[in-house]
């Protein structure tokens, strides 16, 4: 069963391929609509079945030989299964959302075309077996995703495509030094936890190798938001039609993520950079840039670009947990992974609704959209408070365990400082997302909600609003859903 690895990356790609081609024919927004659809469910169901086979078997593929030592390899762990499932459920939900939104845009064929053959990129990456095979996916994610951004080839959107590709290619070329350093002190590839280096390669030449993970992880942090390669989140977030936006926040985000996680836990392993100037200078970045994200969240007004800066904060939830290495953090930074993916698409496709059904961009255009939008509201309401981490919320759980996780690391000062200026960020996130609520419930009219065409989101757009709001709730309340796979893959990060 090993070619559903494969089949994975290239019936995406083959789909698209098959629509560049015949799109014309297709004709109508419905029939792109029915097209792209069949297309994201089967290749939700490959990742399923490869998640139910490798239970069982090791499933793993040598797609192509480039030298004796490299290879472009695609295998399955529990890792990449955690990754891959969550960005097959995340496409089909906003690929759903989107057949209405993207029902009055143009280009929308265009947009369909990338959009299938970014979910083939991804489980490419997801499913990558070394660190070269990762590389060129992520490469290519980049490239694939950018027509995304680009979408509306307003001035403003190709400025902010500039600048994703500015900083992305900045970012992966940092990335690639690592990986020539990292491949030079060993002799097996294949990620495996704890690390593949060769102890005799890596003597004498430590401090070299600190640098370059260093690097690894601001090159790839890039792709998360980790300062200071976080700016360009807040520019093309706002400029991108909300699935797209939601993508990039919840899924494309977390690919640097996962980047970051096989360079220092599966290729140098965590004990090579553990207590040192590497690890320390990393937890500081994370925690500078939750601050940042949170307050510049705060202080700003437009609606999309407020959340794209709530995503710079949150996501480096995720890799200060990581920094920490501490089994008990990585079980909260992988928690908040999937919580995160979930709430934040949900507060973008709210976002987008408004926008769609209002024309209302700015935060304080929205009082009583409530009366108007009530469910999409609701929905709004349930995510921001999970992404406060108010309990019962999915995000109280992930938080605690990140706390949890601090506090009883062997960091001197960072396991206190961290839960502090976690605390403060989750205020701060209570003062950015909570009014928009408020006013929206409890304001008087507004001009927004006079205007005629303010109404709530249509079914296929609500659907998806509201199955993210509940899981938003739910994975709060029976967390062990997951924990316990979670636990196991945290476990083995730290052999």
């Amino acid at each position: 069963m090993s070619f559903l690895l494969p089949l994975s990356v290239f019936f995406p790609l083959f789909g698209a391929f098959v629509f560049l081609f015949a799109r014309k024919k297709i004709g109508t927004h419905k029939g792109v609509c029915v097209y792209t659809g069949i297309v994201m469910c089967m290749s939700a169901v490959i990742n399923v079945l490869i998640a139910g086979y490798s239970a069982c078997w090791e499933l793993r593929f040598v797609l192509v030989k480039i030298t004796e030592s490299v290879s472009l390899t695609f295998k399955a762990d529990n890792l990449s299964l955690v990754f891959a499932i969550l960005m097959s459920f995340m496409f089909v939900v906003v690929g759903f959302y989107s057949f209405d939104y993207m029902k009055h845009e143009e280009n929308t064929k265009r947009f369909y075309l990338f959009y299938m053959c970014l979910l083939g990129i991804l489980s490419g990456m997801y499913y990558s077996a070394d660190l070269v095979s990762l590389y060129l996916f992520y490469e290519m994610m980049t490239l694939f995703s950018l027509p995304l951004v680009l979408h509306s080839l307003t001035k403003e959107a190709i400025a902010a495509g500039f600048k994703y590709l500015f900083y992305s290619i900045g970012g992966a070329l940092l990335s690639l030094m690592a990986i020539f350093v990292i491949y030079s002190m060993s002799t097996e590839h294949e990620f495996v936890a704890g690390g593949f280096l060769s102890a005799d390669l890596v003597s004498g030449k430590e401090g070299l190798l600190l640098v370059f993970v260093f690097l690894a992880i601001v090159g790839f942090g890039c792709k998360a938001g980790l300062f200071p390669m976080h700016d360009w989140l807040p520019v093309a977030h706002p400029i991108a039609p909300a699935p797209a936006s939601a993508l990039l926040s919840g899924i494309i985000t977390k690919s640097g993520v996962l980047a970051i996680i096989r360079v220092v836990f599966y290729s140098v392993g965590a004990d090579t950079i553990k207590g040192t100037w590497v690890q320390y200078t990393w937890m500081i970045l994370a925690l500078v840039t939750v601050f940042m994200g949170s307050m510049l969240a705060y202080c700003e007004k437009g609606l999309k670009k407020r959340l794209a800066f709530s995503t710079v904060s949150q996501v480096s939830y995720v890799l200060f947990g990581l920094s920490l290495m501490n089994p008990v953090a990585i079980l909260g930074a992988l928690l908040h992974v999937i919580f995160h993916s979930v709430i934040k698409d949900d507060l973008f496709l709210v976002s987008g609704a408004i926008i769609h059904n209002t024309g209302a961009v700015r935060c304080d255009e929205l009082n009583g959209i409530g009366r108007k939008m009530p469910a999409s509201v609701i929905s709004f309401t349930i995510a921001s408070v999970a992404l406060i981490g108010i309990p019962p919320a999915s995000g109280f759980i992930s938080k605690w365990f990140l706390a949890e996780g601090a506090l009883t690391s062997d960091t001197g000062a960072f396991a206190y400082i961290g839960p502090v200026v976690l605390l403060i960020s989750a205020l701060l996130t209570a003062g950015y997302l909570l009014p928009v609520m408020i006013d929206g419930f409890f304001k008087g009219k507004s001009e927004t909600e006079e205007k005629p065409f303010s109404h709530e989101a249509k079914p296929l757009s609500l659907v998806p609003i509201i199955v993210l709001a509940a899981l938003a709730l739910l994975l709060g309340i029976f967390p062990g859903i997951i924990t316990g796979f979670l636990e196991g893959i945290a476990g083995s990060m730290m052999p």
